[in-house]
């Protein structure tokens, strides 16, 4: 049961997975099991959906939608599950993502999708959205984020900057 997955990393397309693999990184840091998944609310829009229905039924937890372009995707897997959704813009060639982004932050009232940063911050943020939200229920996993955030503020209050000359 442990290594039963607690949260899906879905993305519209592999190019995705250079930007999403820092979300999968921060999971495995945390000792969070998930999963990565490639569905697209265009191409295969039918398994998208099939695989946001079942999810709940199969222990997850959070679901994570990372698309480009119209990136509906994140909407797509909110309208078929009640659990969390959050979603990370992936960076484009034209727009840098700023298409991603506003297509994310618009959905309708009463179907919610937290939307994150453009590119790997907003996947590493969505990560650490999600161990915020599992540590609420988990006293080993509130430690580890504690931990975290301490070493953090160590790395920052260590540093100095140089004299001028």
């Amino acid at each position: 049961m442990a290594n039963t997955p607690l949260v899906g990393i879905v993305m519209g397309s592999d190019s995705d997975w250079p930007v999403m693999s820092a979300c999968a990184k921060t999971f495995k840091q945390f000792g969070i099991p998930y999963e990565a998944k490639v569905l697209s609310a265009h191409r295969t829009p039918d398994a998208a959906l099939d695989y946001a229905a079942g999810a709940q039924a199969r222990g997850m937890k959070v679901l994570i939608g990372a698309a480009g372009g119209a990136a509906h995707l994140a909407g797509v897997l909110a309208a078929k599950t009640e659990l969390p959704v959050l979603a990370v813009p992936m960076p484009s060639k034209h727009l840098q993502g700023l298409d991603s982004l506003l297509a994310m932050v618009q959905m309708p009232g009463g179907i919610p999708v937290a939307t994150f940063a453009i590119g790997e911050a907003g996947a590493v943020n969505a990560a650490l959205f999600t161990v915020a939200m599992l540590a609420l229920s988990d006293a080993d996993l509130a430690k580890k984020l504690s931990e975290f955030r301490a070493s953090q503020t160590a790395k920052v209050l260590s540093k100095t900057l140089p004299d001028i000359e």
